[in-house]
């Protein structure tokens, strides 16, 4: 058996990130830049008030004589002169022979007289020209994930569109004969594919688009089958038929394929049966059918190869610091993943394994807000040690 790291290592050794599209500023959010973004205007155009108020020269004493109003977006065609003032507002541009703004609350005004009490500084309350960016400067690098706050910026400097990775396309196959979908008549042994349901779910979150394929049974043709249906995607994952029972034939199908095998066995729990490859250029990855252990290999290995596949670096998912809310037994020779409440105190954060760890039991997961992480041959921990834990929310799972 070999690491999970060594695992996540060798699976996103051969991902490279998938072509690139164009696509409207308007569905750019959550998308991951294919090149690097550089703006087309100078941000701000011409210096211009950053408050509400009245454009003066700082040399001048006062009062001032105001000689007209000048709107964002309607500049002042004239020059200023000695002891006049113009009523500007936020975003006005700053007309020419003017130094500073006074801000409204600082003048009184009689008429046409303009008066302040304040001392004046010359470029006070001025945004001065290319302030923000400048026309041609990079805002945006290559292979980030755009947030709402990126979206913005990209608009700011006039990009109606935007180069990204197109969204991988994950083809997601369920095998075995006791799987149903939900809703069909359930037959004795059978059990309701929820895996399929969990991973595209989690595909989605994590920027990709699955594509669910037909729930194989356990024939060698009808997995080989099913498989092929996987063309055109970006990495087929499978789900069940990995471990090393009679009725585990997904390695057997895709060897007539043409299925070449990296591993098959890693040294974690839960999750132990993962299965990594390649059907000529198309990753494979199989996961277990247990649906807790696809899951947690899924939030581990899966996520970070679609971030591979966007153009990102896939690397393990981040984790926060916490301390443990209940003493843990020593760990065996597999990493452990225990899922766990997460809760928010005065120190920090605490994190609270479930007394249950059966790999079988679905709804604690929906319920975990976090997975403990434990290292092989981890020593027993008392409450009140500090420990590392995958947030659940932040990983999209």
């Amino acid at each position: 058996m070999i690491s999970v790291e060594e695992a996540r290592s060798r699976i996103l050794a051969g991902l490279r990130p998938v072509s690139a599209e164009m696509v409207p500023i308007a569905e750019a959010w959550g998308r991951v830049s294919a090149r690097p973004v550089e703006s087309r205007l100078t941000q701000p155009p011409r210096d211009v008030s950053a408050m509400d108020g009245y454009a003066v020269r700082a040399a001048d004493p006062g009062p001032y004589t105001l000689v007209g109003a000048a709107p964002a977006g309607h500049p002042w065609p004239g020059t200023l002169g000695a002891g006049e003032a113009l009523r500007i507002f936020t975003g006005s541009v700053i007309p020419n022979g003017a130094d500073s703004v006074v801000i409204q609350e600082d003048v009184s005004v009689d008429g046409a007289s303009v008066s302040t009490g304040e001392p004046i500084r010359p470029g006070q309350h001025i945004r001065r020209q290319g302030q923000d960016f400048a026309a041609g400067q990079v805002l945006v690098p290559a292979g980030r994930r755009l947030t709402p706050r990126d979206v913005g910026l990209i608009a700011a400097a006039n990009h109606p569109w935007v180069c990204v990775h197109r969204r991988p396309r994950i083809a997601i196959l369920a095998t075995g004969d006791e799987i149903v979908l939900p809703g069909e008549p359930l037959p004795e042994g059978g059990i309701v594919s929820s895996n399929s349901h969990a991973l595209s779910a989690l595909v989605r979150a994590c920027g990709g688009i699955p594509v669910l394929l037909p729930v194989a049974g356990d024939e060698i043709e009808v997995i080989a089958l099913a498989a092929d249906q996987a063309a055109g995607c970006d990495m087929l994952v499978t789900t069940g038929g990995a471990s090393v029972g009679d009725h585990d034939l997904v390695a057997q199908a895709l060897g007539g394929r043409g299925l070449a095998m990296d591993f098959w066995k890693i040294a974690m729990r839960p999750g132990k049966p993962l299965m990594h490859g390649h059907l000529g250029t198309l990753p494979l990855l199989g996961l277990p059918g247990n649906p807790v252990s696809a899951m947690v290999c899924a939030v581990l290995f899966l996520r970070a190869a679609i971030d591979q596949l966007q153009g990102l670096a896939g690397g393990p998912p981040p984790t926060l610091r916490a301390t443990l809310g209940a003493d843990l037994a020593a760990n065996d020779h597999r990493a452990d993943h225990l899922r766990a409440r997460l809760a928010r105190t005065e120190s920090g954060w605490t994190a609270t394994a479930f007394a249950r760890q059966d790999s079988g039991q679905m709804r604690l997961l929906a319920e975990a807000d976090a997975l403990i992480l434990r290292a092989p041959h981890a020593p027993a921990l008392k409450a009140g040690a500090e420990i590392e834990v995958i947030a659940l929310s932040e990983v999209g799972a």
